[in-house]
């Protein structure tokens, strides 16, 4: 694992040089520590928000994606997708697993509504139109990332790539358009789901905002005039693989205050923090160390 995780980086160097592309620090650190939680199975899904903007940046990556293929099977099952305006890495195996599980109702899932002012914790997620709207969405995924003849490895990786003969439609769609690319920007249409919910349960937050694209205006002044519990997960890497030792962030979702006033001690908190823990506990020669913290943040305009 430690030498995979020393081959990523050393390849990713690569390729961002033979591609030209020029990165900040921060955003190069930020891509580094990214393409380890993808390559250690911490993470199946990241949303690039640094580096530019579409389409620059989805030709970037996928460039710096496609040298990196070329030159270690780490990168075997890493994919741009993208969604609407949105981009992301993904880790195909560990996306369908992900998949699958959220169809199994082995993720567990809160729902935030904020069609409601004040905004209210759903917990009958059957009453909700838009949540059985996303259990569709979610098996559209399944057959985009099938999770029959995957192998179970993540770093290295020395699974199939899946091929145009794959039977699904959706499969044949999307792989068609490239080894590295994959387009799933119909996966909303018709329904009322919206891009931060999907975000929500796609990026594995433990809590997702749910309103429909009817009530986007009263989605934003319900949490726009809300104080705000932003929970952060912070890694440190191990020394191999960072020379400051710093930490940076992983991931991080808010909540509204008066929803989580606990804070870092909520149940579903505690049970998401050791969830995340036990992926790192697994690559401890990548990682040193996996914690979370919790800040207060007073309302503030919102964009959604």
């Amino acid at each position: 694992m430690e030498a995979g995780g020393t081959e990523a980086l050393k390849v990713l160097e690569s390729s961002l040089s033979q591609a030209k592309w020029r990165l900040k620090s921060a955003s190069k650190s930020r891509l580094e520590t990214d393409i380890l939680a993808l390559c250690t199975g911490i993470r199946p899904v990241i949303m690039v928000d640094y580096g530019g903007k579409m389409p620059e940046l989805q030709e970037r990556l996928c460039e710096v994606l496609k040298l990196s293929q070329q030159e270690s099977s780490i990168f075997q099952h890493l994919r741009v997708m993208v969604i609407e305006d949105m981009i992301y890495l993904v880790h195909v195996q560990g996306l369908a697993k992900f998949v699958m599980s959220s169809l199994n109702s082995e993720t567990k899932l809160l729902f935030v509504d904020l069609e409601q002012d004040p905004p209210k914790m759903i917990t009958q997620t059957n009453e909700s139109s838009v949540v059985m709207q996303l259990v569709s969405v979610q098996k559209l995924f399944s057959l985009a990332f099938p999770v029959d003849g995957m192998n179970s490895e993540l770093l290295p990786c020395h699974g199939r790539h899946p091929t145009a003969s794959d039977k699904s439609p959706i499969s044949e769609l999307v792989i068609s358009q490239s080894s590295e690319f994959i387009d799933l920007s119909c996966c909303l249409q018709e329904t009322q789901v919206t891009i931060p919910t999907l975000n929500g349960w796609l990026l594995g937050y433990p809590v997702v905002y749910l309103f429909s694209k009817e009530r986007i205006a009263d989605a934003i002044y319900n949490l726009s005039t809300k104080s705000l519990h932003l929970f952060k997960v912070l890694v440190r890497r191990n020394g191999t693989f960072n020379k400051g030792y710093k930490e940076e962030e992983l991931m991080s979702f808010s909540v509204p205050y008066d929803l989580s006033l606990g804070g870092s001690n909520e149940p579903w908190a505690e049970a998401f923090l050791a969830h995340m823990q036990a992926k790192g506990e697994r690559c401890k020669q990548v990682w040193s160390s996996l914690h979370m913290e919790v800040s207060g943040c007073y309302p503030q305009a919102i964009v959604l």
